[in-house]
């Protein structure tokens, strides 16, 4: 059994119209984690329009939500450009996490999430890359077995998911049930306890 998340939190997919909550998500990152989670030093006008593609075909982003409020995300991407990287079976995956969320088991819960989600839309190849002194990433690779690669300054961690079955499929389903009804009471929350 799992343990709970921080504060209450909940994870649950991002829902179309909610790329807003990301890019605001990304904004707040400390300097330290925004570095890590794009490789390198990145302009506020990069993360907005990289946060605008959260809803395109071939991306999947799963969020942990602390009140409403979105404190860290997984986004699965198929790799690739234009309607070409629709039918690839390789992936990439991201993570970010605020600090003080960071160490309490939610990259865990967003991996384990991320893992299948890609199962299920039949991603044969997951790609996490990282820098290498990323240890936190390294340690979440790891502990899903994945293989790492250092190449060039950084570690690429690939984790070959299993195929889908019907299980994992009303796996998702449920969470998505879940997450459905999680949003509507954000919505509500948001509403009553305006910022």
């Amino acid at each position: 059994m799992h343990e709970p998340l921080p504060d209450g939190g909940a994870i649950r997919k991002l829902w179309t119209g909610e790329s807003d909550a990301y890019r605001d998500h990304l904004l707040r990152l400390d300097r330290d984690s925004r570095y890590r989670r794009f490789s390198g030093t990145v302009p506020d006008e990069f993360i907005a329009r990289h946060a605008a593609t959260a809803n395109e075909i071939g991306v999947v982003v799963h969020g942990f939500f602390v009140d409403g409020v979105l404190r860290g995300a997984a986004e699965l991407r198929r790799m690739g450009t234009g309607l070409g990287s629709v039918f690839t079976h390789k992936a990439e995956a991201a993570f970010s996490i605020e600090q003080p969320w960071q160490s309490h088991g939610v990259g865990t819960e967003l991996l384990e999430r991320t893992l299948l989600s890609a199962r299920n839309r039949g991603i044969k190849s997951l790609h996490m890359l990282c820098l290498t002194d990323n240890q936190r990433m390294q340690q979440l690779a790891r502990k899903f077995e994945a293989d790492l690669t250092f190449d060039f300054g950084s570690v690429v961690g690939e984790v070959d998911p299993p195929r889908y079955t019907t299980l994992s499929l009303v796996r998702e389903a449920m969470a998505d049930n879940h997450g459905i009804a999680t949003a509507i009471l954000d919505a509500q929350w948001r509403l009553f306890n305006p910022a």
